[in-house]
């Protein structure tokens, strides 16, 4: 089975953070995986995305043009990107910045809260894990340890505390 993802947003979101801890998680599950990241000349506030496949088999190109699942942190990327998602496909909004809109009957969309919820939580700046958190559980695409696991090995050593704020993050948004 393969699972085709792309989250996007501004740079400084962690849009690209998002997309590596969920490759490693792919990775420490034993399967192929690919992570492609595209930003726009200007990094923190420009447009952001990253295309991750995760496969049993291996990828054949790491462009995510229609996307199983979706995660959007803005309104820009969600008008860019929403009508791209597969038929029985999901979108993962985040509602601090994107209005609900009429549903599309060939998707479902979760709309989260992440920004708040990551304000509200002390967890300034995860807002993207949350996202990541509520994807995981409702797509199924890897267990909980894979991702504390993944955690371990993304978050660089000199901010190693994080780890466990990264697991709450994604306990957060996996209960959202």
């Amino acid at each position: 089975m393969t699972s085709e993802i792309l989250i996007a947003g501004f740079g400084g979101q962690g849009i690209l953070f998002a997309g590596k801890l969920l490759s490693y998680v792919g990775l420490i599950d034993g399967k192929e995986v690919s992570w492609l990241p595209s930003y726009g000349p200007a990094m923190r506030g420009g447009t952001c995305n990253c295309s991750v496949c995760v496969s049993d088999k291996p990828i054949g190109s790491p462009l995510v043009l229609n996307p199983d699942a979706l995660i959007v942190m803005n309104a820009p990327s969600c008008d860019k990107f929403i009508g791209s998602v597969k038929e029985g496909g999901k979108a993962f909004i985040d509602s601090s910045f994107v209005g609900k809109e009429r549903g599309d009957p060939r998707i479902d969309r979760y709309y989260i809260p992440a920004t708040e919820l990551a304000r509200d939580n002390g967890l300034k700046g995860m807002a993207n894990i949350i996202m990541l958190g509520k994807m995981i559980k409702e797509t199924g695409l890897a267990s909980f340890d894979a991702v504390k696991r993944a955690a371990e090995k993304t978050v660089p050593a000199g901010k190693a505390d994080l780890v466990e704020a990264n697991m709450r993050a994604i306990e957060i948004g996996a209960a959202n």
